[in-house]
């Protein structure tokens, strides 16, 4: 199953490397919103915000519901929550690795050892 763990990643990744997708899922981190109001900030058609929030669709960052003539847009956090998963075990292993480095620069060695 890591293939498919790897495909989602890379779609989640590859959606987010566009600022306007961001931008949309930094508005949707505020609450659900409509084509409409994710389109405001951005000088592109809805037509082209509409394409941007199905590639966020595919790549499960998004979601969309009906309420009424309305599709809100709602950002999915569990898929946030796994990309930041995936960060976090590379970040946790170089932090490890600056702490090593800290440890071993911040010996004098000029001192004699103490045993």
């Amino acid at each position: 199953m890591q293939g498919d763990e790897d495909e989602r990643l890379d779609r989640a990744f590859l959606a987010l490397a566009d600022p306007v997708r961001r931008g949309i899922v930094a508005r949707l981190s505020r609450g659900p919103a409509t084509v409409n109001e994710l389109a405001e900030p951005h000088a592109i058609s809805l037509q082209a915000v509409s394409r941007h929030i199905q590639v966020l669709e595919q790549a499960g960052l998004v979601t969309r519901t009906r309420d009424a003539q309305r599709r809100p847009v709602h950002l999915a956090p569990e898929a946030l929550e796994r990309l930041t998963a995936w960060i976090d075990r590379y970040r946790l292993v170089h932090e490890r690795r600056f702490r090593s480095l800290d440890g071993l620069l911040a010996e004098d060695p000029t001192q004699e050892d103490p045993r």
